[in-house]
């Protein structure tokens, strides 16, 4: 047999792609194997576990309830590249996700509570309470729960509640004195109160589930009854909203009436205990209209995002990573004032390793600074007590010219955004929420001041939002600079996003959706040119996610022609690496480790002289389509030097967090090497940083001409023909 020719591969054939939920369900799974870990700390390993299933509700609320719609509209083909039939995929999803769960609560049984209990962390479940357990959860009971509890009983007077998403549940099952009738009530088990109930121990801690305690206290919610069963469940609603661009009149009040009804949607899974009777499982399924296929008969305490109240218990170090300071950065640090930093040159930040406070100063100073005229920034999500958010007002309420771009789509996250917008008008900030087709997901802030020479106009753009919080746990990075070329493009696009302005020509940002797809195809076939001229092709990307096909096709096609390409793809990927004849030139990895992966980094040879790319997108068909996305050129020699022999070669050396795609969307890790041989990137960055904050500012940066040695190369397999 003879292998197919680059040429006659069909590059559209579904075989050649990853479907999307599948993929994602595969993310998951790495970041559960994380909780499964014995060599990560006790108390991570809890952690993990919790945002499993944060995650997984989450994928229920966003994506499977948009395939449900499908198959019950009796649509039967997909869109996506895969072709996979909506369901199949739900199929495939339900079977997947049965799998994940039991293991996520064989490993919570079999491992992580035996061995907290060995830490003085105890869990009881009803037929493991004492007497003074009872006797404290009794005074518990009448003096914090009793009185935020309201019993529902459900018949022909009663209709079943419309229960809040992912809101738990106690279904009873009653009798009246006299009447065998069953009766059926549900009783909510409030969600502002701790998931879990301490009770007295003599060392360390012991807890039960806060559905027990109702349980067992039932009778005083129903005096006079006989409660036969009670059984707990959970449900989970569809979140997924549309915006009708043509009708809408007012965003901000759009988006306020679609997240109030979002909170009501569809039922799209059904979580039961797995003893629960079938008669309380089949009066649920009835009342929330669900299919046997979407009951999760649980093996456990339900919704273990309650394990987070137990990975915050105070104490615990040696059960925990090592605690770490971000650092500070030297060119700050060690500079007059913010703006002389800037001033005297680019400056790049490496997110949590280095301080997020240095973007926090950034806005503090410019709302402070009298030669400060003007602030502008997008805000896609941000904490709950954000000091940036106070800066603008605080800016705004001095006199300044204040713009806020605010992004009310931002999944999950509407809520906030939409306090935040009220808020910031009642300051003067002028409010701007982009556009209504789009998501303005970019992370820019322009500050304009007046000195001495004249208007100067400062820049920061980064990779991950202008969140303090989650800054501590996202691996990002950050840019400065005061270049007139990024200040002219940064304004033009403030006024794309705030005006009429027609698209201007861009002198370095690369901006979605008008332009960021077709320059990542050209900068592919840049690279294919590259190796068809002098065999030295090379392309390396750390993204989040790539679904978009035509990019995956283009990356297949560089592969063809022989250029190396590496990918450190954390979640989502619809390319298929290792294919005979197809990506046998193309590895991608997942690192997934103590902080998320989040950074955006596009690495080109470009013939010995490479050029580096971040940026605020992932190569996914909605950040380059639907939304506002902006890519940047990193030019100055010691910071390209510093992504490229730093950032991308450490992180594609990792061979301890590291796990890598297979062709059949698996994905591999490899055995653990001895302990002097291994690479844990994220500490490598840790060290790296308290490193560089010692370093003292030298007056010039080193040259970078550099190429990065390419992997050894995979040998060629033969392409088997179709007979």
């Amino acid at each position: 047999m003879t292998a197919t020719p680059p040429a006659l591969i069909n590059l559209d054939d579904p075989s050649l792609y990853i479907n999307r939920e599948l993929s994602w369900l595969e993310f998951n799974r790495r970041v559960l194997a994380e909780g499964q870990d014995p060599n990560v700390p006790l108390m991570e390993r809890v952690k993990f576990l919790a945002i499993f299933g944060s995650n997984l509700d989450e994928f229920f609320m966003v994506r499977v309830g948009g395939l449900q719609q499908k198959v019950q509209a009796g649509v039967t083909r997909s869109f996506g590249a895969d072709r996979m039939p909506p369901r199949m995929q739900l199929e495939q999803i339900h079977a997947t996700v049965r799998q994940l769960v039991d293991d996520q609560y064989r490993c919570l049984r079999e491992e992580i509570i035996p061995a907290l209990e060995q830490e003085g962390i105890v869990f009881r479940d009803d037929k493991q309470l004492s007497d003074s357990d009872r006797m404290h959860m009794r005074e518990v009971f009448r003096r914090e729960i009793f009185p935020v509890l309201t019993p529902l009983a459900i018949d022909p007077g009663h209709p079943f509640p419309h229960l809040l998403n992912k809101s738990l549940n106690l279904g009873v099952l009653l009798e009246r004195p006299g009447n065998p009738e069953k009766l059926f009530a549900v009783v909510q088990v409030p969600g502002v109160l701790p998931r879990f109930v301490q009770l007295p121990a003599e060392r360390g801690y012991a807890f039960t589930s806060l559905e027990t305690v109702i349980r067992l206290h039932l009778e005083d919610l129903f005096p006079g009854m006989k409660i036969d069963d009670a059984v707990a469940f959970r449900a989970t609603r569809d979140s997924e909203y549309e915006i009708d661009d043509e009708e809408v009149e007012d965003l901000l009040k759009a988006i306020e009436e679609e997240v109030r009804k979002s909170r009501r949607g569809d039922a799209v899974r059904l979580e039961i205990e797995s003893d629960s009777p079938s008669e309380i499982e089949h009066s649920l399924m009835a009342a929330l209209d669900l299919n046997p296929t979407d009951v999760y008969r649980v093996p456990g305490v339900l919704d273990l995002t309650g394990l987070f109240q137990i990975n915050g218990l105070p104490g615990f170090a040696h059960l925990r990573d090592p605690q770490f300071a971000p650092q500070a950065v030297p060119e700050f640090s060690q500079a007059a004032n913010i703006w002389a930093a800037i001033r005297a040159r680019d400056i790049l930040v490496h997110h949590p390793y280095e301080s997020f406070n240095h973007v926090v100063d950034f806005i503090e100073a410019a709302a402070a600074d009298d030669k400060v005229l003007a602030i502008k920034q997008t805000l896609y999500r941000t904490s709950s007590d954000s000091p940036i958010v106070r800066a603008l007002q605080r800016a705004a309420d001095a006199g300044k010219q204040v713009t806020a771009v605010i992004e009310l789509k931002a999944r999950l996250d509407e809520e906030r955004n939409i306090l935040w917008a009220r808020e910031l008008e009642k300051s003067g900030v002028h409010v701007v929420f982009g556009f209504i087709g789009l998501k303005t997901h970019c992370k820019v802030a322009l500050v304009v001041r007046r000195e001495d020479d004249g208007i100067r106009r400062y820049v920061h753009l980064g990779t991950g939002n202008y969140n303090p919080q989650t800054a501590r746990i996202y691996t990002d990075i950050g840019f400065f600079t005061d270049k007139p070329d990024f200040a002219d493009d940064v304004s033009a696009l403030f006024n794309y996003l705030t005006g009429y302005s027609e698209l201007p020509q861009w002198r370095k940002l690369v901006v979605a959706p008008s332009r960021l797809q077709a320059f990542l195809l050209e900068k592919i076939d840049q690279e294919i040119q590259n190796q068809q001229k002098n065999g030295n092709g090379r392309i390396i990307v750390k993204i989040n996610g790539l679904l978009e096909p035509a990019v995956v096709q283009g990356l297949y096609r560089a592969s063809q022609a022989g250029v190396q390409v590496d990918m450190i793809c954390r979640g989502i990927c619809a390319l298929r690496p290792g294919i005979p004849g197809v990506s046998d030139n193309i590895r991608v990895i997942s690192i997934i480790d103590r902080f998320l992966e989040h950074s955006r980094i596009l690495y080109y040879g470009n013939n010995g002289n490479p050029e580096v790319y971040v940026g605020s997108a992932d190569w996914m068909d909605r950040n380059l389509s639907r939304r506002v996305e902006v890519m940047f050129p990193i030019e100055q020699a010691d910071l390209k030097h510093r992504l490229i022999h730093e950032i991308l070669t450490i992180s594609l050396a990792d061979n301890t967090k590291a796990r890598e795609l297979m062709p059949d969307g698996t994905y591999r890790r490899p055995p653990l090497p001895a302990e002097s041989e291994r690479v844990r990137s994220q500490v490598k960055f840790l060290e790296l940083a308290a490193a560089n904050a010692t370093r003292k500012l030298e007056s010039t940066v080193m040259p970078v001409s550099v190429f990065i040695e390419p992997r050894e190369r995979r040998k060629p397999r033969r392409r088997r023909s179709a007979n």
